[in-house]
């Protein structure tokens, strides 16, 4: 590793900046590094500045520019495939961006791109307005839209990025453009969904929707012997439900929980995250289709309220470890898939002390999803009826490797109901030949290569799945 403290190369940075400035081995420097996911935690980049004001965001991207390197972009530092804070790299930290505007009379929220999911949530519900986002708190909103946005409401309000109104970006040559379906429409297209290879996002303004105060929310424990049913039933019973019902399958080895029996602790169980969002009063019909599945162990549904029932997932989603995670979307679940899931929980590394390091997740999609079309976006939703998400989580180093193969066997053995399209933002990059398909069409693929040339040409937005790279190795 160079020595960074006294690394030349961006010595130069503009005295114009106004915030932070952070090198190697200088105060903070190891603090501010910190990301989610650190699975990269042996990269250390050789200057983080972090952006007082968008100003700030047009000096450093038109310095990287002209000095002809890539720039990394830290907004919430959630990435799956933890690239925020790559190696050797100049990083530009926009965390302390964090102004949040709601209009209530035309229901718009704007947001800067350090705001995090909680922080997006807490502001829409001063007003009783949600905007459609993720399930992690400490996720970042920005993050999160520009590669398509998935959550506890997306069926029945659609993804993120079928509620951004507009962006204000900073182009890779640092100018300031505004994209929206009325200024720069192809740009606007683009950057939902494929937003992290095309410019950096200095506020984002969304469609917000009246949701709460009072929702119903809670986990549900399952057998793993009554697993199976569930997975062999939801498709129909979820047909029939509202909208407002949104579901989420969580398989993973027990912990030790009030109503667990002892001697299920540490092997293989079923979850059910449960939320609605509409009338208390119809909750018990519409979740009756559910009752009717199996028996739960336990049960922790109650009304709460929304910022409590989207941060239901946090403990699942721990901050600062190594992070993995492979997944897609499947169109159909059925018994058999519960019963390969639940084999490969038990072949799960175990850590010391004991965790719930690796999860199965499967939240249902659908819905509102489909009432915009698969070229709406650049993000992909064909087949979207779930979602599916192979994760794993740990700290010592030495468990790296049994980790990272336990996702990468038990993903391959999911693939089989999988769609050839994917999530862009929950799974990690599977190479150039994936990268297409994921977008789902050829046409998509051509007009974001396009894209990519038009806007970012010499490729200074490339820590993401990087479409120019890809495009040249394919020779497309």
């Amino acid at each position: 590793m160079p020595d960074t403290v006294k690394d030349p190369r961006f010595a130069d940075f503009p005295a114009t900046f106004k915030g932070r400035v952070l090198r190697a081995g200088e105060s903070d420097f190891a603090h501010t590094r910190q990301i989610w996911n650190m699975l990269r935690r042996d990269e250390t980049p050789a200057l983080i500045v972090q952006a007082a004001d968008r100003d700030d965001v047009a000096i450093a991207v038109a310095y990287a520019n002209d000095k002809g390197v890539p720039i990394a972009i830290r907004s919430g530092g959630h990435g799956i495939d933890g690239m925020a804070m790559p190696g050797d790299a100049l990083v530009l930290d926009l965390s302390k961006l964090k102004n949040i505007d709601v209009d209530p009379e035309r229901r718009l929220v704007t947001i800067e791109p350090g705001v995090l999911l909680g922080e997006l949530d807490a502001a829409g519900q001063e007003h009783g307005l949600v905007v459609p986002a993720g399930v992690v708190s400490d996720t970042g909103a920005t993050g999160l839209a520009l590669g398509g946005g998935i959550g506890h409401l997306t069926r029945r309000f659609g993804a993120t990025v079928d509620n951004i109104v507009s962006l204000e970006v900073v182009t890779a040559q640092g100018e300031r453009v505004t994209a929206s379906a009325e200024s720069h429409p192809e740009l606007f297209w683009g950057m939902r969904g494929a937003g992290h290879n095309l410019a950096v996002v200095t506020s984002i303004t969304f469609t917000a929707h009246a949701v709460g105060p009072s929702v119903m929310s809670g986990l549900v424990f399952y057998s793993a012997d009554d697993a199976p049913k569930l997975f062999g039933n939801l498709d129909a019973v979820m047909a029939e439900a509202p909208r407002e019902l949104a579901i989420a399958l969580i398989l993973l080895n027990a912990p030790p929980l009030p109503g667990i029996p002892d001697a299920v602790v540490g092997t293989p169980i079923a979850a059910m995250l449960v939320i609605y969002t509409g009338d208390l009063a119809e909750y018990e019909a519409a979740t009756a289709g559910l009752w009717s599945l199996a028996r739960p162990l336990v049960t922790q549904v109650a009304e709460s309220t929304w910022t409590h029932a989207n941060s239901i997932a946090d403990p699942f989603e721990p901050a600062g470890r190594p992070q993995y995670l492979r997944g897609g979307y499947m169109s159909r679940i059925d018994a058999d898939l519960a019963n390969v899931a639940l084999e490969q929980l038990a072949s799960c590394p175990r850590t010391t002390p004991p965790s719930v390091n690796c999860l199965i997740t499967l939240p249902i999609l659908g819905g509102a999803i489909f009432d915009h079309p698969e070229d709406a976006t650049a993000f992909s939703r064909t087949g979207a009826e779930w979602l599916y998400e192979v994760s794993a989580h740990w700290d010592d180093p030495a468990d790296d490797t049994a980790h990272l193969d336990w996702v990468h066997e038990t993903d391959e053995l999911l693939r089989r109901w999988a769609t050839p399209n994917a999530y862009i933002n929950l799974t990690t990059h599977r190479g150039a030949e994936w990268l297409p398909r994921a977008y789902g069409t050829d046409e998509k693929w051509r007009r974001l290569v396009a894209l990519k040339k038009a806007w970012d040409p010499n490729n200074r937005f490339a820590y993401n799945k990087n479409i120019l790279a890809a495009a040249q190795e394919l020779g497309s």
